[in-house]
């Protein structure tokens, strides 16, 4: 049900925490994978860490905030594999504020051209390409945006960033309805607090440590692994007739 062999999975911020978890799932179940990425080195490391495990495994530098780096980087990775099954749009980047009222304009276009803007631009590039194959009798898509359980509960000095990931959720409910009809799925994926190379240094903290993890019912932070299995899910046939779920993954920490 989960052979995922001759499948191509492209993977944006693939090459840690998150995405690195997603695409090692994958890649057990047989699926080729493309990993984007802006640091070179990390993207090594991944793909080391991928090679293991015996399918096609490819990297490439892109900042997906430059629609035309995306564009660029999509037509590489079609050359390079031949097709894109699909798009999970995981890149992302978090940095608290000051007081609401003392944000930045800088920084709230930051964090609305990483985290929403550049989604829209990978997802629209899939999309596109899913439609075109769909219309040449090939039936298959999934597009994946990764958003945050930040997107439904308050969260202080990161308005930001939890407008950002909001905005991914309804953006993927629409998109699953205008794709369906071509075989493409859309889903939001909305991580709790995963220990990654982004949130070491604020999960380090004593007053993170006594706060939040006592008011997490698993009582332990997440791992990139955790993620394995939904990216196989989706990815399967399986969930053929699933598409605009918001799937929570947090240890439930939303639910205390």
């Amino acid at each position: 049900m989960f052979d995922l062999t001759g499948k191509v999975a492209l993977i944006t911020g693939g090459n840690s925490g998150i995405g690195l978890g997603m695409a090692e799932g994958l890649a057990e179940c047989g699926c080729d994978i493309a990993v984007w990425g802006r640091n070179a080195d990390n993207n090594a490391r991944a793909l080391d860490r991928l090679l293991v495990y015996g399918t096609k495994i490819t990297t490439y530098n892109c900042d997906v905030t430059h629609s035309e780096a995306v564009n660029d980087a999509f037509t590489a990775t079609l050359n390079n594999h031949g097709r894109v099954d699909g798009c999970f749009a995981n890149a992302g980047f978090s940095t608290p504020s000051p007081r609401f009222d003392q944000s930045s304009d800088e920084h709230w276009h930051q964090m609305i051209d990483i985290n929403l803007n550049g989604t829209y631009y990978v997802l629209r590039a899939a999309a596109g390409h899913m439609q075109e194959r769909a219309e040449g009798g090939d039936r298959f898509g999934r597009l994946v945006a990764t958003s945050s359980i930040g997107a439904l509960n308050g969260m202080p000095r990161n308005q930001h960033y939890a407008a950002a990931k909001g905005g991914l959720i309804s953006m993927i409910r629409s998109v699953a309805v205008e794709y369906a009809r071509y075989g493409v799925t859309a889903h939001s994926i909305l991580p709790g607090f995963v220990e990654t190379p982004l949130t070491e240094q604020s999960f380090a903290t004593k007053a993170f440590a006594d706060k939040v993890i006592p008011r997490i019912p698993a009582r332990r932070l997440g791992q990139g692994a955790d993620f394995k299995a939904i990216a196989a899910y989706i990815m399967s046939d399986a969930s053929e007739w699933h598409t605009g779920q918001e799937f929570i993954i947090d240890g439930g920490y939303l639910l205390f």
